[in-house]
């Protein structure tokens, strides 16, 4: 009995420890599991943190800003969330915010555009713009007051932020979903046009003269990645120096910045002048015919100095004859042999090409930006009817 009990014993003491033993190795089994997913889940944070080309590599293929277009759409895109109207405050700046949809306006009530043909883009999203843009950059658009600077309305500052996030930041961020989609657009049909966006004063850090985001970059490091583009041209005849992008990309021998300016006007800004690759200034009281000769000229120069495979065009109307800021004197005739000059230059090197709408500081200039791109079409670089 006694050598029974103490078989049995030992018996049940050895299974205890075998599944003591056991339990053991395979905690310790996923105890070392956990240990290294964390590691590498830290390691990969720390990679990305140390890597900010790769975090925006991430961003970029994850956005949602680009989206097959259906053919029954025309390379035109427009939001209605583009205008601003925030209480009457926004008349305090010379800039009409209702500008873009007076243009698709008159698009189609003159026959060439159809409201269901427009293609309306998505908002960037916060991710989206952390592509170009820091965190505390973001964050500070979260204070009125900076919005108020940027924007050039001081009563925006008293307003509660939620109020200037909607009425104004909100409109901002449709135009550069516009934006950033055109250059897909554009690539797969040869050209778009963006009724909005051109906010060439804004970098990565700072945003001012009315313009909040810095879309021109934001849509040429998406057009770098998605669209594996890798030359941009950037013609930007605004009558204001496009300090924004010149500053973030400046430095980037993919892109060739021809900007052609008034040197007498905002925004004075020397240092971002260096990084012009062709610098044309036309002081005030330039005139039509002064005007498109150096345009001529530098568009004759820039096709031999780099062959791009993507062109932006900033298209601003400021400088027609009478505007408050840009002061120069182009006629609107001027604005039309200006966009068309543009438009042939790419159409005869076979470049795809994304137009921005821009400055343009006058109540006509949404009728001179519509009677331009129906010059377009009459003259076959553009298509307004779905094919």
């Amino acid at each position: 009995m006694t050598d029974t009990r103490v078989i049995s014993t030992w018996t049940e003491l050895t299974r205890d420890s075998a599944i003591y033993l056991l339990f053991t190795f395979f905690a310790i089994k996923v105890y070392i599991f956990l240990f290294c997913c964390t590691r590498t889940s830290e390691m990969s944070s720390f990679s990305m943190a140390t890597h900010p080309e790769a975090l925006r590599r991430e961003r970029i293929l994850n956005s949602k800003l680009y989206f097959d277009v259906p053919l029954s759409k025309v390379s035109i895109i427009y939001s209605s969330a583009y205008d601003i109207s925030f209480m009457g405050i926004e008349k305090l700046h010379p800039f009409d915010s209702s500008k873009w949809g007076r243009v698709c306006k008159f698009l189609v009530s003159d026959g060439f555009l159809e409201e269901k043909a427009i293609v309306e883009p998505l908002e960037a999203s916060k991710i989206d713009l952390l592509v170009v843009h820091s965190e505390n950059y973001l964050n500070s658009l979260k204070s009125s007051a900076t919005v108020a600077r940027i924007t050039e309305v001081p009563p925006v500052a008293f307003f509660p932020n939620f109020l200037v996030q909607q009425k104004v930041l909100y409109p901002f961020r449709k135009q550069v979903g516009g934006t950033i989609l055109a250059a897909k657009l554009a690539t797969e049909r040869g050209w778009a046009i963006n009724i909005g966006g051109g906010f060439h004063h804004c970098t990565a850090e700072r945003g001012g003269g009315f313009c909040a985001f810095a879309d021109i970059s934001l849509c040429i490091h998406f057009a770098f990645l998605r669209l594996r583009i890798s030359r941009v041209m950037i013609i930007d005849l605004d009558a204001h120096q496009g300090n924004g992008h010149e500053t973030d990309l400046g430095d980037d021998n993919r892109v060739y910045i021809l900007d052609m300016y008034n040197p007498n006007i905002y925004p004075f800004d020397y240092r971002a002048r260096r990084f012009i690759d062709q610098n044309i200034e036309v002081v005030s009281g330039t005139t039509t015919d002064e005007y498109l000769r150096k345009l001529d000229e530098a568009l004759e120069v820039a096709s031999r100095n780099f062959q791009p495979e993507l062109v932006i065009y900033n298209a601003g109307t400021d400088i027609l004859d009478g505007d408050p800021l840009g002061l120069l004197k182009i006629s609107p005739d001027g604005i039309t042999s200006r966009d068309e000059k543009v438009f042939r230059f790419a159409r005869e090197k076979s470049i795809p090409l994304v137009m921005l709408t821009s400055g343009g500081y006058m109540k006509s200039s949404a009728r001179v930006i519509a009677d331009s791109i129906e010059n377009l079409s009459r003259q076959g670089l553009i298509q307004t009817r779905p094919e």
